[in-house]
């Protein structure tokens, strides 16, 4: 069963990276405008504005046309939603949920949060990565949208994404209990275009850890050269230790990170550590030419792995995560090639003089604070209690 089987890979894939602005949402609307049964969408940030409301639309004519329509999205990031928008989804036949941590107001939180990013159509299509239903993933009056990426599947993998949202959209019931789920049509891709795809979570609450499995597994088996594009990069102590040691092998280690961040405090911390990285060897790029939101991996030119979890002990304990990885060498170098000529160009490289030029010590004190402050509320606020709350009555429902 899908449900006992999550960490192997399937092998009848079809894969194709799909950058965000225009050519993510093109995609994603077009696979809810061709719906006929079924659309599952979980997000973590579902915004009302142009772009939300374009997707709203695409929801509403599926459920018109008899889809059976489903969307999920955030309790806390995304609260901004008014009670006219999910009321009027909700007469036009969309079924709404929020996932909802234990407690939250307009600034705070306690509880894990819904950041996986995941669309499954028809149990044909999925696109599974780290770009928000929002303007910022957008190109909306010219402004270039922040950088980001998901990957459009096709293929066996379809069947065990479809299991993950009914999972989530029921309160993660076992199995048995779910509607049924029928089988992936056959289809017949070449063998140039085969990837072998797995579907990894993490979800501390419940155990699961296969995102952090499947980074480590990147970092301690890589043999010439590592590629991370991550956004919040605040790698624990065990993924430190594993970078190193591979640096230590002579893999070679290319980090690219924000040069223009949305999270403050989360920059500055960065940039703490980046004595450190430099220190092991390890090639920093910042890019600068907007936010950069994305999140993957790239291990020798052999395999990736790409979704919604950051290299942090948020996305480790504290956040409902989604990657898919993928083993398919032609295309990792075509990912690699991408970042390369897309994303490495516009990016400052970080060298030790570069450092020195540009962090005096009073920067670097404020830096060092600002990742104390980081280590210190990720300590005490992810610890919570799992349960499950669904609102009776005419209100949204709500499942953590």
């Amino acid at each position: 069963m899908p449900g006992k089987e999550f960490g192997k890979y399937s092998g009848n894939n079809r894969v194709s990276l799909v950058p965000g602005g225009k050519p993510y949402f093109g995609h994603l609307i077009g696979l809810i405008s061709g719906a006929e049964s079924t659309v599952h969408l979980q997000t973590y940030i579902f915004a009302e504005d142009e772009t939300g409301q374009s997707v709203a639309r695409a929801l509403v004519g599926a459920s018109q046309r008899g889809v059976a329509v489903f969307l999920m999205v955030d309790g806390y990031a995304s609260q901004g939603l008014s009670r006219h928008f999910v009321q009027g989804l909700k007469a036009q036949g969309v079924k709404f949920r929020f996932f909802q941590p234990l407690f939250r107001s307009k600034k705070f939180y306690l509880g894990r949060r819904l950041h996986h990013k995941v669309c499954v159509v028809d149990l044909r299509h999925a696109l599974v990565g780290g770009i928000n239903i929002a303007n910022h993933y957008n190109e909306i009056q010219g402004s270039p949208p922040w950088l980001d990426f998901a990957l459009g599947v096709q293929g066996d993998i379809v069947r065990d994404l479809l299991v993950l949202c009914q999972k989530t959209w029921n309160g993660f019931q076992p199995l048995k209990k779910l509607p049924a789920i029928g089988h992936v049509p056959a289809l017949p891709f070449a063998a140039a275009d085969k990837s072998l795809v797995r579907m990894r979570r993490n979800d501390w609450v419940r155990g699961l850890d296969e995102v952090t499995l499947s980074y480590l597994e990147l970092f301690r088996g890589a043999k010439s050269h590592i590629t991370i594009l991550s956004s919040y990069f605040l790698p624990g102590r065990v993924f430190r230790r594993a970078l190193r040691n591979a640096s230590r092998r002579g893999v070679e280690i290319t980090l690219i990170v924000a040069g223009i961040s949305d999270v403050k405090i989360a920059k500055m911390a960065e940039r703490f550590m980046y004595d450190w990285l430099l220190a092991n060897g390890i090639k920093i790029f910042e890019y600068n030419r907007t936010v950069l939101h994305g999140k993957l991996a790239i291990c020798d030119n052999d395999w990736i792995t790409l979704g919604s979890f950051n290299v942090n002990d948020i996305s480790t304990y504290a956040s409902v995560e989604l990657n898919l990885d993928v083993k398919n060498p032609a295309f990792a170098r075509e990912v690699g090639h991408y970042l390369e000529s897309r994303v490495v160009r516009h990016s400052t490289r970080v060298t030790g003089p570069y450092r020195a030029a540009h962090a005096h010590w009073a920067q670097r004190l404020v830096q060092w604070g600002a990742f104390a402050t980081i280590r210190v509320l990720v300590y005490f606020f992810t610890f919570y209690f799992k349960r499950i709350v669904r609102t009776e009555g005419g209100g949204a429902e709500r499942a953590t």
